[in-house]
C-alpha cells in the first residue's frame, strides 16, 4: 500500500521513535533501581497465566464504579487486541497483496472481532472524556487541603486529555481507514459490519480521494503511535505495562494487611523505615508507575472520607510526578529526596487506620498503606517522633505487655468464677484460647469474653488459656511504627507458643487472629488460627450448641472488622451464627469486603482523631442508625468499643453486641 517514499520515511520514523523511547525506558529503569531490594524472577512461570487472566479479566476493576469500569474494559479489550491489528497494518503498508490470516476463517474472525472491538474502543473512551471534562464527578480528584504536587494539579488532566485524544484518534482513523478501503473496493464485508456501514458514506467519492484518505488515515493511525511510544513511560498509560507486572512480581502476602519485616538482626543496618526515596523497596517505586490516577483509593478511605488530610491516591500520585519531573541528569539526587512533606505530610501520616481499603480496591495491586507504615517506621524508631498520646500504649506494651497498662496478675480477673483452666492446668488442650489484651482488660470486652467461654463450656470444648503468661501480639505497635517493640513482642510470644506447641489458637480479636496468622510466620511462628465466630459457626452447623428461637423477630446489623472481613476473608460465619438465632440481617451500604472502619485500626484507638469533618466511628455508626436495625452484632472488642462510643455520640438506644454474647445468650442449658 506504500509507496517507496513514504517506507523510507517510514523507516526513518521508527529509527526516530526508538531513540527517544531508549531514552526514556532507560530513565524509566534508572527510576525503578532506586528502590531497595529486586524482584524475584522465578515467581513468572508460577504466575504468569493467572497474571494474563487477571489482567485480561480487568477482575480487580469490576468492584466500584461498574458502569465506568465497562466502559474502561472496552478500551482495555479493544487496546490489547490492537497490538496484533498494528502489527497486522504495517506488514499490510509494507508487503504487497498480504493480507492478515488470509481469507481463512481465522482471518474473518479477526476482521470481526477488529470492527467491534474498534467501536468498542471509541465508544469506551468518548464515555469516559464526557465523564471527566463535561460531568467532571467529585471522586477523580482530591480536596484542596491534600498535599499534591505543583504539576500534578493541571498534569493529571493534561496527561487525561492526551491520552484519551490519543487513543479516540488511533482508533478511530484505523476505523475509516478500513472502511475507507472497502469504499474503494466498492464491496461491504460481512465481517467487518461496522465498517462496512460507514464505508457507504464515501460511495460517491472519487477512487482519488478514496485512496488518499486510506493513506492520511494509515499515516494519522500509526503515525500517532510513533510519536506516542516515547511519550509513554511518562504517561499514566504505562500502567498498561506495570500493573500485571504488579499482579506478577510483587511479593506474595498472606493477607493484605501483613507488612513486611524488618530484620533487627541485621547489624549493616542504618536505616528503619522509610525517610527517603531510597529507602522504599523497588515495589513501592513500581507502584508509582503502575498507579492509573483513578482515585478509587481515596474514595474508599476512611481517613479521607471523614475529612482528614490524608489520600492514599495523592501519595502515589506524588510519587510518580516526583520521579518524572527531575531530569534525567539529576536522577542521582532523587534517592535523597525525604519522603515527608513531599510525597505526604505527617498529619496525614497518624491518620491512617492501617484498614487496608486502599489495597483491597486498587485494580493495579499498588499498598499505599505500606509507604505509610514505612514513614511511621523511621518517624518513630529514627526520630522518636509521634503522637503523644501513644506514650502510654507504648509504655503499656513495654512494662505490662498490654496497652492499657493492666499489670499481668490481674489479666484473669475476668474469669472469676468461671470454669477455666489455664495451660499449667491443661497443658495439651485441643485448643489455646488466645484471649487479647482488650477481652482481658476492659470492662465492656469482658462480657463478650465471659460469653465465649460460656460458649465453650456449653459445647464440652477442651481448651485452656495463657492466663499471665499472655501479654499483646503487637499488633498496635506494629501498626503505629514501632516495629521493634512489635518485634520484641511477637519473639517472646513465639517462644512461649513454641515451648507450648499449641495445636490449634483461637482468639477473640480480629487483630490478634491476623497477627498470630499472618505475620508471626516471617519470625518462624507457624500455628493454625482460627477467629472465635469461626468456631462458633462450626459448634452450631456441627449440632454441639442448640440454641432457643427467642431471638426470632429481633433485627441485627453486622459490622465486618477490617481485620476480619477485608483482610482476611471471614464473611460467612458471623452471619450463619447470627441467622442461627432465629434473627434477621441487614446489611449496611458498606458490609463484607467494603466494609468500613470503625476507626481503630494502625493504634488510632490510642489517640484522637486527626481535624476532620467527623469522627470515623460516628460516620461507621451512622450507617448502622440508616438500617433501622434493633441491634447491632460485631466481631471484634475494639469495634465495639468504637462504635459503642459512636452510639453515645449519636444518643443512640441501638444495643451493641459481639457474635459470642448473641449467641450464649440464646444457649439452651
Amino acid at each position: 500500500m506504500l509507496s517507496l517514499p513514504e517506507k523510507i520515511f517510514f523507516i526513518i520514523a521508527i529509527i526516530i521513535t526508538g531513540y527517544y523511547s531508549f531514552h526514556a525506558i532507560r530513565s524509566l529503569i534508572q527510576k525503578l533501581n532506586i528502590g531497595q531490594g529486586n524482584p524475584d524472577w522465578r515467581v513468572i512461570p508460577k504466575k504468569l497465566w493467572r497474571t494474563i487472566g487477571k489482567t485480561l479479566s480487568l477482575q480487580t476493576v469490576w468492584r466500584l464504579r461498574p458502569i465506568t469500569s465497562f466502559f474502561h474494559a472496552l478500551i482495555v479489550w479493544g487496546f490489547a487486541f490492537y497490538l496484533a491489528v498494528n502489527i497486522g497494518d504495517v506488514m499490510m503498508a509494507f508487503i504487497p497483496n498480504f493480507v492478515v490470516l488470509g481469507n481463512s476463517a481465522a482471518g474473518n474472525i479477526y476482521r470481526l472481532i477488529a470492527d467491534l472491538l474498534s467501536v468498542g474502543v471509541i465508544v469506551g473512551m468518548l464515555a469516559l472524556l464526557v465523564r471527566r471534562f463535561l460531568l467532571k464527578p467529585a471522586n477523580i480528584e482530591t480536596r484542596k487541603s491534600i498535599l499534591l504536587h505543583e504539576k500534578a494539579h493541571n498534569g493529571i488532566k493534561r496527561d487525561s486529555f492526551i491520552v484519551g485524544v490519543f487513543i479516540l484518534a488511533h482508533v478511530g482513523f484505523r476505523f475509516l481507514g478500513e472502511s475507507f478501503s472497502l469504499a474503494l473496493l466498492k464491496e461491504s464485508d460481512p465481517w467487518q459490519p461496522f465498517a462496512s456501514s460507514f464505508s457507504m458514506l464515501w460511495s460517491g467519492f472519487s477512487v482519488t480521494f478514496l485512496t488518499v484518505m486510506v493513506h492520511f488515515s494509515f499515516w494519522i493511525a500509526i503515525g500517532l503511535i510513533l510519536l506516542f511510544i516515547p511519550y509513554f513511560p511518562y504517561s499514566k498509560h504505562i500502567h498498561l505495562f506495570f500493573a500485571p507486572l504488579n499482579f506478577l512480581l510483587k511479593p506474595k502476602r498472606r493477607s493484605i494487611g501483613e507488612l513486611s519485616p524488618i530484620d533487627f538482626n541485621d547489624e549493616s543496618l542504618e536505616q528503619f523505615g522509610a525517610s527517603s526515596l531510597k529507602d522504599l523497596g523497588w515495589e513501592q517505586i513500581m507502584d508509582a508507575f503502575a498507579c492509573i490516577m483513578c482515585f478509587r483509593c481515596q474514595e474508599v478511605c476512611p481517613a479521607y472520607n471523614t475529612g482528614k488530610v490524608l489520600s492514599p491516591a495523592a501519595l502515589e500520585i506524588n510519587k510518580r510526578y516526583l520521579l518524572n519531573t527531575t531530569p534525567s541528569n539529576k536522577i542521582t539526587n532523587l534517592p535523597d529526596i525525604r519522603l515527608l512533606d513531599n510525597i505526604i505530610n505527617e498529619e496525614a501520616i497518624w491518620a491512617c487506620t492501617a484498614c487496608g481499603a486502599c489495597v483491597d480496591i486498587c485494580p493495579v495491586g499498588n499498598e499505599p498503606m505500606q509507604d505509610i507504615i514505612e514513614i511511621r517506621r523511621s518517624l518513630i524508631l529514627m526520630e522518636n517522633n509521634f503522637p503523644e498520646q501513644w506514650q502510654m500504649a507504648f509504655k503499656g506494651m513495654e512494662r505490662s505487655t498490654n496497652p492499657w497498662n493492666i499489670p499481668s496478675s490481674e489479666r484473669m480477673e475476668w474469669a472469676k468464677g468461671l470454669n477455666i483452666q489455664t495451660i499449667a492446668e491443661n497443658p495439651n488442650p485441643e485448643y489455646l484460647w488466645w484471649v487479647g489484651c482488650a477481652p482481658s482488660t476492659d470492662v465492656r470486652s469482658q462480657n463478650s469474653t465471659r460469653a465465649f467461654a460460656k460458649i465453650l463450656n456449653q459445647a464440652g470444648i477442651d481448651y485452656a488459656i495463657l492466663g499471665d503468661l499472655e501479654s499483646c501480639t503487637g499488633d498496635s505497635a506494629r501498626r503505629a511504627g514501632n516495629e521493634y517493640l512489635f518485634y520484641e513482642l511477637a519473639t517472646a510470644n513465639i517462644e512461649l507458643f513454641d515451648q507450648i506447641k499449641p495445636q490449634k489458637i483461637i482468639t477473640t480479636c480480629p487483630h490478634c487472629f491476623h497477627t498470630i496468622m499472618n505475620e508471626y510466620p516471617a519470625y518462624g511462628g507457624h500455628y493454625q488460627v482460627m477467629h472465635h465466630s469461626q468456631l462458633i459457626s462450626e459448634l452450631l452447623l456441627n449440632g454441639r450448641l442448640h440454641l432457643s428461637a427467642d431471638a426470632a423477630g429481633q433485627v441485627y446489623t453486622f459490622h465486618d472488622p477490617c481485620y476480619l472481613g477485608r483482610q482476611n476473608q471471614i464473611i460467612n460465619e458471623p452471619r450463619l451464627a447470627i441467622h442461627q438465632t432465629g434473627a434477621r440481617l441487614i446489611e449496611m451500604s458498606h458490609n463484607k469486603k467494603k466494609s468500613f472502619c470503625c476507626g481503630a485500626g494502625g493504634a488510632q484507638i490510642w489517640k484522637e482523631e486527626e481535624n476532620g469533618n467527623s469522627n470515623v466511628n460516628d460516620a461507621r455508626f451512622s450507617e448502622v442508625q440508616a438500617t433501622n436495625a434493633d441491634k447491632l452484632a460485631v466481631g471484634c472488642p475494639f469495634c465495639n468499643l468504637m462504635l459503642s462510643d459512636a452510639a453515645k455520640n449519636a444518643n443512640s438506644e441501638i444495643e451493641i453486641l459481639d457474635i459470642a454474647e448473641i449467641v450464649a445468650a440464646q444457649i439452651e442449658e
